[in-house]
């Protein structure tokens, strides 16, 4: 009885589990706020969760993403809810050591609108 359950709890995780992961990828950075992530069968428009960036940086934070997550980046995605349509969400590069947010706070390009 003991081998037909552990028989069974490993194909139970075979079959439940997929082998290959596929991660979202920047498609584009629309503003300093916005962007759309990809994989392979849809596309998602993201607003950064507790971002608020001046209009006068807006240009100068917009290019910073861009060149710290070029387009078809991998980035791991936290999300946090939903305002008018658009997934609210933390954004990380596929490691975990960069969020989007807290790259533009560090350059003094936004202020940080949530409590810590």
């Amino acid at each position: 009885m003991k081998k037909l359950s552990k028989i069974f709890l490993i194909i139970w995780l075979i079959i439940l589990n997929p082998v290959i992961v596929n991660s979202a990828e920047i498609l584009q950075i629309k503003s300093s706020n916005t962007i759309l992530v990809g994989d392979q069968n849809r596309n998602l428009t993201i607003g950064l969760f507790c971002v608020d960036v001046n209009e006068n940086d807006e240009i100068e934070a917009t290019n910073l993403l861009k060149s710290e997550f070029p387009r078809g980046s991998k980035v791991k995605i936290k999300p946090f809810g939903f305002k008018e349509n658009i997934l609210i969400a933390k954004v990380f590069n596929i490691k975990g050591t960069k969020e989007m947010a807290e790259l533009l706070v560090a350059n003094n390009l936004s202020s940080e609108i949530c409590p810590s």
